[in-house]
């Protein structure tokens, strides 16, 4: 009896090794299974399948199969889970993934396994792919195109927005019948593009009864009209879903542009749900501000048979991109930019009694709306000729400021009282230094009276008394002045601009160095915003506002640097910034304006190896502002003017601009 028992103990401990090693080898086809699903290797998947499934389906069309409908849903973090309840042979498992239409949970899987020469293999059918899925389904997707939200200026006129271009193509069959050669040189010529152009595109077509696109162009485009209603020549204009932008170069700069999204820019932002067929932002605020202005495309993937749907795997809406508003007058912009006749530099203008940007411009710039319509050959070769000149930002670069920078010392060396304002410095000659110690080294100036206060010094721009300026007051005293009007203090206003300096290394351990820092020379660097709101401080009591570009519903006007320029010396810098503009002798009486009271400063900063370069070249600087109403700042660099008259280069630009500006809001009347 008792050897009856243990036989029976030993047979039930087989089985129960023999159920627990079943167990575990089928736990492991499908940890085989799950991992090569999540890698999406499915070569290595296949090898997994029974017999009776490679008979079903080849490693060919298995391996594709699963490539074309993973890649088409845009299938990643793919996650298996098993369940727990299964079947004899049978494991029931869902599938977490990501994908075009968002996250995707699916259950009821069923992971069938048959046993082949001691090993355990899969049973494969389409419900492996999904569960509802049969032999000839096919799973598609529909992307639902969100719309992108729109960049606007101060008044809400849109800068950039979604809208419908223009497609102008050909239908080889009827085109090719007649005229062929005359027509596409009619068309080049309209178009402003080469010949080649369209026949490569002609002969590139497999399809002669398609539609050839040749160019995308804008809708009030002046050249459309000469293309339009020659249906009979096979010559069509379609429409078309696109970006568009404020049709002129002002903005170029400023907004960038969109472009299709590159495969290194997917794999950048793959947990952001973006397809092969997104748009993103390439350059500019379109790329700034790339994540709140993109919308979310709607999607639906589902299965059809038959060319019905017959499931829906998943589906979500599209989301449109929320807007975003500038504090930029586009009237004010455009005016700069037109005076400015394609001459390399930067001008920026803000609101001394808000901080907001009025106006920031790069020039030469470009007109966004040729990365979504197309580039004439006029336009190309004025780009080459200029060695691609609009490529550089320059309203975010970095300028030596030369003469403009002293105010910064003026205002720093009455508040420490190293600057008697009424008190006359003899200097003697147009060049002077320190002492013998600065060796061959002097610094010049162009005036050469006698003795000069420093309503003089600035009327007359006397690097000499500056240069002492800076001396009186030592190196920490001048970089304290400079950091109250925020030199060296990174400009947050929304968008990237380089970070000002008042020397290479932050501090100033040589009188010569400080020197020429004094006139705003030796390692200064600014850009035209940090000058435009050094110089709104004239018509702001003093005081530089928080600088803002974007305009939000619960926007607060905040000072940044308080007392930038101390009360008690205000009008002393006022009168003596007016006499720049307003008293004979002044470096920019040009600019005066009848009934309007400017404070202002030309400056020329030189660019040179040594102090004997005799072929650097000058940058030439004008800032102005409007002590009367307080509108308005504006700081204006040109590059390269050492031939076109110095700073004087700079001032037409400024008087044009301000005189427009002033009538536009009613300050002054078109008469004066």
């Amino acid at each position: 009896m008792k050897k009856n028992k243990l036989f029976m103990m030993m047979i039930l401990c087989f089985l129960f090794i023999s159920g627990c090693s079943k167990e575990s080898k089928q736990e492991e086809i499908f940890e085989g299974f799950s991992e090569m699903l999540t890698k999406q290797d499915y070569g290595k998947l296949y090898a997994l399948l029974s017999k009776e499934s490679k008979e079903y389906i080849t490693e060919e069309d298995f391996v594709t199969r699963y490539t074309n409908i993973y890649s088409g849903i845009q299938a990643i973090d793919i996650n298996l889970e098993k369940e727990i309840d299964n079947e004899d042979n049978v494991i029931p498992f869902s599938i977490g993934m990501e994908t075009v239409a968002g996250k995707v949970n699916i259950s009821d899987y069923q992971l069938k396994l048959v046993k082949e020469e001691k090993e355990w293999k899969i049973q494969w059918d389409e419900s492996l792919i999904f569960p509802n899925m049969k032999k000839g389904d096919k799973v598609k997707v529909d992307i639902d195109k969100a719309i992108r939200g729109s960049i606007l200026d101060r008044d809400g006129n849109p800068l950039a927005k979604d809208g419908v271009i223009k497609t102008v193509g050909i239908n080889p069959e009827v085109f090719d019948q007649s005229n062929q050669e005359e027509k596409i040189k009619e068309m080049a010529t309209i178009l402003d593009i080469s010949e080649e152009n369209i026949m490569k595109k002609l002969d590139d077509n497999t399809k002669p009864n398609y539609f050839v696109p040749i160019v995308d162009i804008l809708s009030d485009d002046e050249k459309l009209r000469k293309l339009q209603d020659r249906g009979d020549d096979g010559i069509f204009v379609n429409s078309k879903d696109s970006r568009g932008y404020m049709n002129h170069e002002a903005f170029g700069r400023l907004l960038g542009y969109v472009g299709s999204i590159t495969a290194e820019e997917m794999e950048k932002n793959k947990e952001k749900g973006y397809s092969t067929t997104s748009l993103i932002g390439k350059a500019g605020l379109e790329q700034v501000y790339e994540d709140t202005l993109r919308g979310i495309d709607g999607a639906e993937i589902y299965i059809e048979r038959d060319e019905e749907k017959v499931e829906t795997i998943a589906k979500h809406e599209p989301q449109k991109g929320q807007d975003i508003k500038l504090s930029i007058d586009s009237d004010l912009q455009a005016k700069i930019y037109d005076e400015m006749n394609g001459g390399k530099g930067s001008a920026t203008a803000v609101n001394p009694k808000t901080g907001e940007i009025l106006a920031l411009v790069s020039s030469p710039s470009y007109n966004s709306n040729r990365y979504t319509t197309y580039v004439t050959r006029e336009e190309q070769q004025k780009r080459e000729e200029s060695d691609f000149a609009d490529q550089v930002n320059r309203f975010s670069k970095l300028y030596s400021p030369g003469s403009v920078f002293k105010l910064i010392t003026a205002a720093t060396g009455l508040e420490k009282g190293t600057i008697d304002p009424e008190k006359q410095i003899s200097i003697n000659g147009r060049s002077w230094k320190k002492d013998s110690s600065w060796g061959n080294y002097s610094i010049t100036r162009v005036n050469d009276q006698s003795s000069v206060n420093l309503k003089g010094a600035v009327k007359y721009s006397d690097n000499i008394y500056f240069a002492m300026s800076a001396l009186d007051l030592g190196n920490d005293d001048f970089i304290a002045g400079a950091k109250k009007f925020g030199i060296g203090e990174e400009l947050e206003i929304g968008y990237p601009l380089g970070n000002s300096q008042i020397s290479n290394d932050g501090s100033i351990g040589r009188d010569i160095l400080l020197a020429d820092s004094g006139y705003g020379q030796g390692e200064v660097m600014v850009t035209s915003l940090n000058m435009a709101l050094a110089y709104s401080a004239l018509s702001n009591d003093g005081n530089i506002m928080v600088p803002s570009l974007i305009q939000t519903e619960d926007q607060e006007v905040e000072i940044w640097k308080e007392s930038a320029i101390s009360p008690e010396h205000l009008s002393t810098l006022q009168s003596a910034f007016t006499a720049v503009i307003h008293e004979e002798g002044g470096t920019a009486t040009a600019s005066k304006i009848s009934g309007v009271q400017l404070a202002g400063k030309t400056g020329t900063a030189e660019i040179k190896v040594s102090q004997d370069d005799e072929d650097g070249s000058e940058d030439g600087w004008f800032i102005v502002t409007d002590l009367d109403s307080s509108k308005i700042s504006l700081a204006i660099v040109l590059e390269d003017v050492k031939k076109k008259g110095g700073s004087r280069a700079a001032i037409p630009i400024g008087k044009n601009t301000l005189s427009d500006y002033l009538q536009k809001i009613k300050i002054i009347s078109v008469g004066d």
